[in-house]
């Protein structure tokens, strides 16, 4: 394994991370976050649910056995299998890994789809010795949110990454890969809502314990996706040594589940029903059927390909605009019900109260709504116009719930106003923290609908000195550049940017090119490897101005084909001869041939910047409004999240008991 995914070259940072790259890697960390979160989530229960928690270690120690048995027996995929000779090098690290947020992303999912290991561990459990009630949850929820959070850590790292570094210019294409990460993320998202009823109201247990083996299951699914070779063809899967395995756990844990679950409907269903529509409950209800209609379309159109392969014997791909389509309608309802469930009493909310709380939100829309129509361009995309619209109403409606519960607790212990908020924050962790993640996703959700929606791009060749205009931004490419790092050859431009008229950046876009892994290691070589892409990036408030650059390298190529053609012709008639008469020279000679082999490369790839190459290159440049609330507001959703999730202090428990 270490072979395969690093080599002498490899940075310090990415030879200590590159395990996780590996198929084998990826199985041990699994199994090695297990034992760790199934350790934690046993301390905290250690004088709870004594007859519940032998059966919840079973189930985790069975999940556990699963994946170190896939290590040892699956076949070919042991991480501590030798090689019966050590190479001069390795492979090296895939270059498109070999950045922060790739390094860190992998672990971060994993850790989301290990931790929800524990809920479903103690609902399984639950049903087993028949403890139906909300004791399981109340013991386990901090580990849904703790999945949660690294959930979404995982996947706005994904999403950074793709728009730095594959040069393309996005954050989510809607790849299979990206899908496999959301899916468990959106049902997750779900159980956290739900769960809250069965403990007010003692309703939706059914729903609970089905959509916590959900979560897992399609967390098994990621990892299945991702690990199996099914996702680029259907009949990938037979040549697979792990996908016939987890579709055996996956299988044997929605049977079993679904099993338990229908011999235990009689305990499961609730005398209580929800009063009204007009309720908190009926709008987590109506979130929860949201986001798990997003989730069925999510996994429709990923397993799209594989289902029209296996019917038809063609493969048909559902594209980005298929998603989108479907996609952002509910997207925007969530918007408006993330909104609204503050405002709404538990059981039912009057009319008086509806008066009371509902005025002020929905003037604030309103005037949203007139100023965009006069003043800006939002009217062009009746979508973002809709999420524009009600992420201002749920963002008011916020904001009044937390000062009306600060205005309370002013009224009655005195202080200040930001004190009370604190106060009324740290009592109540749980709703507060939730209206910070609410925040979070409304803030995430404009950026998507601003950047998708007004985005400006231009593709464009131009030689040094020619220039390119997009909105009001004029982009000048000055110069080319190269170097040579020993692990890639990097061509770049140096451009400067000006808005309306002055001057607004210099950026150094470049298109890095690695040598091939395989084989002799030739000047060409470099050119049949991976590439990756550095864009050039100025980050705003209001705009981010995006470029990046694919150089054209044709007439480089031909030289290093030429060059390698000589120096093979050299190694045949004069090196290999003095080798054969004197192999103790070897070493210095392949020293020297190196050493020349370098000199040739940077000569080489030196002609590229000089003026009598007039060399053109094709720039890809964005003008996205607004990606950056993206980031911002995943930031302050995480920070929600864990906020939610911080264990409160005793006093604070037994007060607020």
């Amino acid at each position: 394994m270490v072979a395969n995914h690093s080599s002498r070259e490899t940075p310090v940072f990415y030879k200590l991370t590159a395990m996780w790259s590996s198929q084998e890697g990826s199985l041990l960390l699994w199994a090695f976050l297990l034992s760790l979160v199934a350790s934690v989530s046993l301390y905290f229960t250690r004088s709870k649910l004594r007859d519940l928690v032998p059966w919840a270690t079973a189930i985790m120690l069975g999940v556990a056995t699963f994946f170190t048995s896939l290590m040892l027996f699956g076949g070919g995929i042991n991480p501590f299998d030798t090689l019966s000779e050590v190479p001069a090098n390795g492979s090296g690290l895939n270059p498109l890994l070999q950045h922060p947020s790739m390094i860190i992303h992998p672990p971060m999912l994993y850790m989301g789809y290990v931790s929800l290991t524990v809920p479903f561990a103690f609902a399984i459990g639950a049903l087993i010795t028949r403890r139906v009630d909300a004791a399981w949850i109340k013991s386990t929820r901090g580990f849904a949110l703790i999945a949660w959070t690294f959930l979404t850590i995982g996947i706005i790292l994904g999403a950074r990454w793709s728009y730095t570094e594959l040069g393309w210019g996005g954050y989510w294409a809607w790849d299979p890969v990206e899908n496999a990460s959301v899916m468990p993320w959106l049902i997750t998202t779900a159980y956290i809502h739900s769960i809250m009823v069965q403990e007010k109201r003692g309703m939706l247990k059914v729903w609970n314990v089905s959509l916590i083996v959900a979560s897992f299951t399609l967390a098994l699914l990621g990892t299945f996706l991702v690990r199996s070779g099914v996702l680029q063809s259907i009949h990938a899967f037979g040549d697979s040594t792990v996908g016939p395995y987890f579709l055996g756990l996956i299988t044997l844990v929605l049977a079993g589940s679904t099993a338990l679950i229908i011999s235990r409907l009689p305990l499961l269903k609730s005398r209580k029903r929800i009063d009204s529509m007009a309720s908190r409950e009926a709008v987590f209800l109506i979130n929860n059927l949201l986001l798990v209609a997003l989730c069925v379309i999510v996994f429709w159109g990923t397993f799209f390909p594989l289902i029209s392969e296996l019917f038809t014997g063609t493969e048909s791909v559902l594209a980005a605009p298929w998603f989108d389509r479907y996609a952002t309608p509910l997207a925007v309802a969530l918007v408006l019900f993330t909104g609204i469930g503050p405002l709404l009493a538990w059981r039912r909310i009057s009319w008086q109260g509806i008066r009371r709380v509902f005025p002020i939100p929905t003037a604030a829309a309103a005037l949203a709504l007139v100023l965009l129509l006069v003043f800006t361009d939002a009217a062009d995309s009746f979508w973002a116009l809709a999420v524009f619209v009600l992420a201002t109403f749920t963002v008011v409606a916020l904001g009044q719930e937390t000062w009306r519960g600060a205005a309370a607790r002013r009224s009655s212990a005195g202080g200040s106003l930001p004190g009370s908020i604190r106060a009324v924050a740290v009592r109540n962790r749980r709703r507060y923290g939730g209206y910070i993640v609410h925040l979070g996703f409304v803030v995430l959700l404009v950026g998507i609908a601003a950047s998708s929606s007004f985005e400006s791009k231009r593709d464009v060749s131009l030689a040094p000195g020619e220039s390119v205009e997009v909105e009001n931004y004029t982009l000048t490419y000055e110069k080319p550049t190269v170097s040579r790092d020993g692990q890639a050859i990097v061509f770049g431009a140096k451009v400067s940017v000006e808005k309306d008229g002055t001057q607004f950046a210099t950026m150094e876009p470049t298109r890095r090119y690695y040598q091939r892994t395989s084989g002799t290691r030739t000047i060409a070589g470099y050119f049949q490897g991976e590439a990756t892409s550095e864009v050039g990036l100025s980050a705003g408030v209001r705009k981010d101005f995006w470029v990046s650059i694919e150089p054209e390298t044709k007439e480089i190529r031909k030289r290093a084909e030429t060059a390698d053609a000589r120096f093979a012709a050299y190694m045949r008639s004069r090196v290999l001869p003095e080798i054969q008469r004197d192999p103790s020279k070897a070493g210095a000679l392949t020293e020297q041939l190196v050493e020349v082999q370098g000199l040739a490369t940077d000569r080489i790839i030196g002609d590229y910047v000089k003026p009598q190459m007039a060399t053109t290159a094709s720039f890809r440049v964005i003008v996205s409004p607004m990606v950056g609330w993206i980031w911002v507001g995943a930031i302050i959703a995480i920070l929600g999240a864990l906020f939610a999730a911080w264990p409160a202090r005793k006093t604070n428990r037994r007060k607020a008991g």
